[in-house]
């Protein structure tokens, strides 16, 4: 068994409260989970209005397979309209 887990730091410009944030990141979490079948958490900046960190962890038999996955989910967070993407970290185990 392998894991692979990614945290991301996000930022998210457009939000002027809380809720707006919120509502952004929501999306793009259920946007990853359901796209990539990978289980995704808010970790940090819970009270910041422009900033975000993301955790994603993911299990397989494969550790290339992991990261190529990994890999595909920063490329596509970096598509994002409603978050920017500041810094990104991957582990597999």
């Amino acid at each position: 068994m392998v894991i692979g887990a990614l945290s991301l730091k996000l930022a998210v410009f457009g939000s002027t409260s809380l809720k707006d944030k919120r509502r952004a990141i929501k999306s793009l979490k259920e946007r990853i989970s359901g796209r990539f079948n990978v289980s995704v958490a808010e970790i940090g900046s819970l009270d910041h209005r422009q900033q975000a960190e993301l955790g994603v962890a993911m299990v397989a038999n494969d550790p290339q397979f992991i990261q190529s996955s990994l890999d595909k989910i920063v490329d596509y967070v970096r598509l994002d309209r409603g978050a920017s993407l500041v810094d990104y970290h991957v582990e597999v185990f």
